[in-house]
């Protein structure tokens, strides 16, 4: 299973104290050494909302100084109990600091702190290649047919220059040309750089040796708008609301690089993503394909993979088909500037390269809500497909009680 980087994990700790399935998470903060007790005494029995609240307006925290960006605790504000809303900031940012140190160990806060010295380190030295990459420009980073979808917004608009090719998984033309050149020479630009100034680079994840996490070098603030922009319109209503699509809050984003030279092939895995977009950028190459094999959960991740049975017609005799391939094993070939977008628990690899350097752009995005919801669900009918055909099970082996209850009651009666 494919991993985040330790840097990743900061944007993380809101999900873990955004509530649980009663949509309430209780609370027991700390009260550090030499803190006065008044700060936080009143609200020992409180509870974050599990849904945020729309309507209030966090307070500003762009001069507090820490582990923690700022955007942390204005989102955790929302989250905040009714009770404590009206508070004084610097109550509010005491109880905050309390939850996010409960829940965050402090071998993961050095490490942390150690990423984001080294990423300080870089966006101090490092000089950009191509300056405009780093702010957003729709009109020059996108397709027309791309951007009008997304200035509809409808389901409609998206699906008419998409494709489906099984349950889930959309592919669909997105980037620019120049954008994917551009892109291309800043990251062969930052890797070179990073070789000449003898850095040790940090790489996207724990199964490719090859690519470059580009939030490290400057790209974070325009990719966090890539995603709130341009795919979380999609995700949110359309197709993936109930895998936390409607809620995407953080990201993480990088490029991997395909080669003889370079990773050959990618294992079967899954994303740390609730919502996965895979862009082709380049260059000449052959083969490469990603391969899927049906969406799981967590308990099931590693199960079989479903053959759907279906039924047709022809004339008076009824065939039955197994369809081996059409359900949930399908194989996706790369195009540059194609798009493909899936659930981030959708397996899935990397066949084998055979010629050429294949570069791709990952943009995991993640919802905090959704992660901290899931932990109190036993199963996910909705989307897992083993946890679908276990409810089928269950509800087949309910028809047949049933049926046979029935039956033995009819056996008996007297007419």
């Amino acid at each position: 299973m494919a991993l985040d980087s330790p840097a990743e994990r900061r944007d993380e700790v809101v999900q873990v104290a955004m509530g649980n399935g009663n949509g309430v998470a209780p609370l027991q903060p700390l009260r550090p050494a030499g803190r006065p007790a008044a700060a936080t005494a009143p609200y020992l029995d409180r509870r974050l909302r599990l849904n945020p609240n729309a309507e209030h307006k966090p307070q500003d925290y762009s001069d507090v100084r820490g582990e923690y960006a700022p955007a942390v605790y204005s989102a955790l504000e929302r989250h905040l109990p009714p009770s404590l809303l009206d508070a004084d900031r610097d109550v509010k940012l005491h109880f905050m600091r309390d939850i996010l140190a409960r829940y965050w160990p402090q071998g993961e806060r050095n490490k942390v702190q150690r990423h984001k010295e080294y990423r300080q380190r870089i966006l101090h030295l490092y000089k950009p290649l191509h300056e405009e990459l780093y702010n957003m420009h729709p009109s020059t980073f996108f397709l027309p047919t791309f951007l009008e979808a997304v200035r509809s917004n409808s389901e409609e608009s998206f699906r008419s220059f998409m494709t489906e090719p099984i349950p889930g998984v959309y592919s669909f033309a997105m980037l620019q040309p120049t954008f994917c050149e551009m892109l291309l020479e800043e990251v062969e630009n930052f890797e070179k750089w990073v070789h000449a100034m003898k850095f040790k680079i940090m790489r996207p994840n724990t199964m490719n040796k090859y690519g470059a996490v580009l939030d490290d070098f400057g790209l974070e603030a325009m990719l966090n708008q890539f995603m709130e922009q341009f795919v979380a319109p999609i995700s949110r209503g359309f197709f993936y609301p109930e895998v936390g699509g409607g809620t995407l809050d953080s990201h993480h984003a990088f490029v991997v690089e395909y080669g003889k030279d370079r990773d050959v092939e990618l294992g079967f895995h899954v994303d740390d993503s609730e919502v996965t977009l895979n862009v082709c950028l380049g260059k000449q190459f052959s083969g490469g394909e990603l391969y899927f094999r049906g969406i799981r959960c967590e308990n099931h991740v590693n199960s079989e993979t479903q053959h759907e049975m279906t039924r047709c017609t022809c004339g008076a005799v009824f065939w039955i088909i197994w369809c081996c391939s059409a359900y949930e094993m399908y194989d996706y070939t790369h195009i540059p500037g194609q798009a493909v977008l899936h659930r981030g628990r959708h397996r899935h690899g990397a066949r084998a390269i055979s010629s050429g350097l294949r570069i791709n752009l990952l943009l995991w995005c993640r919802s905090s809500v959704f992660r901290e919801m899931k932990k109190y669900q036993k199963d996910f009918p909705t989307w897992c497909g083993e946890c679908q055909r276990e409810k089928r099970g269950r509800q087949s082996q309910c028809v047949k009680a049933t049926k046979m209850a029935f039956l033995r009651g009819a056996g008996g009666a007297t007419i």
